[in-house]
């Protein structure tokens, strides 16, 4: 008897779903970071898409090419995780908070060079591809939350940061849009930036 209840109390923690508040926070995080994202690029001329605010800065084109790359990438780490079996006994080896995780991607006060396969290389073919991909895989990964059973608490990732859940990969992608559509705001606040 005792074994049969150790068996299903395994089963359980194995098979974790997201709670309802947890799938509603990362739909949430997911379509108001695109809201903004969207928002901030509204009505922008091929003049200021293609400024550079410095000889070492990117353009607000390429700023895109890059989310773009990242959404696909990021989501790809959640598909690796889910490779893996479930493991709860990991669960004390995440010691950041979902906020924590959040408010560490979104935060512009510390600059990190991004990995050469993230930069941006014209890959989509234009601004408007990236744009279009862009919003075409943010669908397609908030399709997946809306309607995932995958237990994504108890798989994990290493960042350089620390270890996360693959739950809290999804709102670091989400935190990431945040990150760029202000470094957008910056760009679009340069002295030389383009008039409207």
């Amino acid at each position: 008897m005792i074994c049969v209840a150790m068996l299903l109390a395994t089963t359980s923690l194995k098979a974790q779903k997201l709670t309802k508040d947890e799938r509603n926070k990362a739909l949430e995080s997911l379509n108001q970071t695109q809201v903004a994202l969207m928002s901030t690029l509204e009505g922008l001329t091929e003049e200021q898409l293609n400024f550079y605010p410095s000889e070492e800065g990117w353009s607000i084109a390429q700023v895109v090419e890059h989310i773009t790359i990242s959404e696909t990438s990021i989501f790809g780490i959640v598909e690796m995780t889910l490779q893996q079996e479930a493991n709860p006994a990991l669960r004390d080896s995440v010691l950041m908070t979902d906020d924590q995780v959040l408010g560490l991607i979104t935060s512009r006060e510390q600059k990190v060079k991004t990995r050469p396969e993230f930069e941006p290389t014209g890959k989509f073919g234009s601004y408007q591809g990236s744009l279009d991909q862009f919003k075409t895989k943010r669908e397609s990964n908030k399709s997946y939350v809306k309607a995932t059973k995958d237990d994504l608490r108890n798989r994990y990732f290493d960042f350089p940061f620390g270890k996360v859940d693959s739950y809290q990969v999804i709102l670091f992608m989400s935190g990431h849009t945040t990150r760029h559509t202000d470094q957008i705001k910056e760009i679009m606040a340069s002295e030389e930036f383009p008039g409207f």
